[in-house]
């Protein structure tokens, strides 16, 4: 197994895992109802995507 010949400095390893930060993701509201739902994906409560209705909503 490979092994580093120096110690790699902690200013070089923080550099490395600078792009490994949580982003917010985006959310999309809907015009029609103003529920909130993520970009490219079917709200499951209401089975709408983008305005239209793809699918039959939860029953509770």
């Amino acid at each position: 197994m490979a092994h580093p010949k120096r110690k790699i400095s902690k200013t070089r390893r923080d550099k490395r895992r600078t792009h490994d930060v949580l982003e917010f993701k985006q959310l999309y509201k809907d015009p029609k109802s103003g529920d909130i739902s993520l970009f490219h994906r079917v709200n499951m409560e209401t089975g709408m995507y983008r305005g239209v209705q793809v699918l039959e909503p939860k029953k509770k």
